[in-house]
């Protein structure tokens, strides 16, 4: 009985060690698997922001004229964790955003300082002209000064970033949210990419995430992925309200969004310490004033009466499409200019619609239809067009299109009269 109980017991106990060290050989197996998934996943993040954040400055309007300085540093901080830690605990120290440092923070951290430093030379000159007039729409509505960097992280602070779903401008607003918030789009003017209009947009889709989630962190994530992703995976995590513990449980893009916010706020307050400062920039928003205007104007004339640089123009005025201020029944346009160019621009403004106005004339046969997105508009068929191009100019179905007009087939004739409601410009 002995014998038989001794080799029961050992048998017993041989399984359970058996199933131990496989149920350890298995927790082994998946925090390995987690650890790797996890370091595929911000390994593929970082591969997007680089090459996200390389397409946006090589597209910038002062991509070829910014000058990267090399700042007088004697003593460049090391790339080492004591140093962004203590630097990081004090940048915590002064925002209510929940400044972490980690192995994820510190990837993003050195894909500025150590990658990419020209690219930041000028990011930060762009900063430059930007953060003063984000500072000034974040002050009113007593939100944290901080929040003008997720520009950063939204388009490398350029005016006309488009995204390869469509989302537009210095903040990256779909049209359907603009909307929401009267950034008006037609086939002349995108206030997506108007710098103060999309700002103040910017600042009360904010305002309102905050009243719904009460964390700057998860305002961060519900920018990127909507209210409705950020309250899924907070029910998934059991109710967590840490960006850190529902991380796991949010889509990919935005599991890197709020690290790609805590490096580059970093690398913009710190950077100069690590022997990278602002490029030169031809422009600073102190030193500029708007014109209201009540003629259609090209910008030509304003190069050309004026002398204010093409680029520089642009640059200042990113929402006209074709470089035409229209004149348009119930809608104010301006102008931002130097303010030297804007008080001579007041002086000579009779001359220089006149000159508009002889431009215009000559050239009215070549000049785009006014368009208003997601308003009914009519197009007239031309020459070698069909449905399908119809469709694809206004980012509409063909099938849209035969509804709209009651089309029973695909044959259009040339001078024919189309409904559209256009999604694109």
């Amino acid at each position: 009985m002995r014998t038989t109980t001794t080799l029961l017991f050992t048998f017993i106990f041989a399984i359970a060690f058996s199933q131990n060290s496989d149920t350890t050989a298995l927790s082994a197996d998946t925090n390995a698997t987690g650890l790797a998934a996890s370091t595929a996943l911000d390994s593929a993040a970082l591969w997007a922001l680089d090459d996200r954040l390389a397409k946006l400055d090589s597209e910038h309007v002062f991509r070829t004229a910014a000058q990267v300085k090399t700042i007088d540093t004697v003593h460049p901080l090391p790339l080492t964790d004591s140093i962004f830690e203590h630097y990081m605990a004090e940048l915590d120290q002064r925002t209510p955003f929940e400044m972490t440092y980690n192995p994820t923070v510190r990837k993003y951290i050195e894909r500025y300082l150590k990658f990419g430093t020209a690219r930041l030379s000028r990011m930060m000159a762009h900063g430059q002209f930007y953060f003063p007039m984000f500072e000034e729409h974040l002050d009113k509505y007593d939100m944290p000064l901080e929040i003008k960097y997720l520009a950063v992280v939204e388009s490398a602070l350029n005016p006309k970033a488009r995204s390869y779903v469509g989302a537009t401008g210095l903040w990256q607003f779909m049209y359907s949210t603009g909307k929401m918030y009267d950034l008006k789009v037609n086939s002349y003017v995108d206030d997506r990419n108007d710098p103060l209009k999309s700002t103040e947009a910017a600042c009360q889709y904010m305002l309102k995430m905050y009243a719904v989630f009460e964390d700057w962190n998860l305002v961060l994530a519900a920018y990127n992925s909507g209210p409705g992703n950020v309250r899924k995976a907070i029910r998934r995590s059991g109710g967590k309200t840490s960006y850190w513990e529902i991380r796991p449980f949010l889509p990919r893009e935005t599991s890197a969004y709020v690290p790609l916010f805590i490096a580059a706020t970093y690398a913009m307050e710190y950077g100069h310490m690590y022997g990278v400062g602002p490029a030169d920039i031809p422009a600073y928003y102190i030193e500029t004033d708007t014109v209201r205007v009540t003629n259609q104007l090209h910008f030509q004339q304003v190069e050309q009466q004026l002398s204010v640089a093409p680029d520089l123009l642009e640059f200042l005025n990113p929402q006209y499409r074709y470089k035409i201020i229209p004149v348009v029944d119930g809608t104010d346009y301006f102008i931002t200019l130097p303010k030297e160019s804007a008080a001579s621009f007041r002086a000579q403004q009779d001359s220089i619609y006149s000159i508009a106005a002889g431009y215009f004339e000559s050239r009215a046969s070549a000049m785009p239809e006014f368009t208003q997105m997601n308003e009914r508009t009519t197009h007239r068929v031309k020459s070698g067009e069909t449905l399908g191009h119809i469709a694809g100019k206004y980012g509409v179905g063909v099938s849209e299109i035969k509804r709209w007009n009651g089309l029973t087939s695909d044959m259009i004739r040339i001078g024919q009269r189309i409904v559209v409601y256009p999604r694109r410009i």
